[in-house]
């Protein structure tokens, strides 16, 4: 697996595997005690309809994507729904 800095992931458009444009990638929460990544807040773009997504969504209205669901980094961050 490639190593991916952290500081070139900010802002990056996020895009589930079936080519829904979620938004764009605010931040990475992680567990502090191990060190695992846990989610990808994602500010949604306005015209995404939230039906169309099954993640969580935060007090500010970010999708709380799991760092499991990541399937790909290029572009886009590609995510499973």
């Amino acid at each position: 697996m490639v190593d991916i800095l952290a500081e070139n992931l900010s802002g990056k458009a996020v895009m589930s595997a079936d080519g829904t444009e979620l938004g764009d990638l605010y931040n990475i929460t992680m567990n502090l005690e191990s060190g695992e990544l846990n989610h990808l807040l994602v500010s949604p773009h306005e015209q995404l309809r939230p039906e169309r997504v099954d993640f969580e969504v935060d007090e500010m209205g970010r999708l709380r994507v799991p760092v499991a669901n990541v399937q790909a980094v290029k572009d886009y961050i590609v995510v499973a729904r």
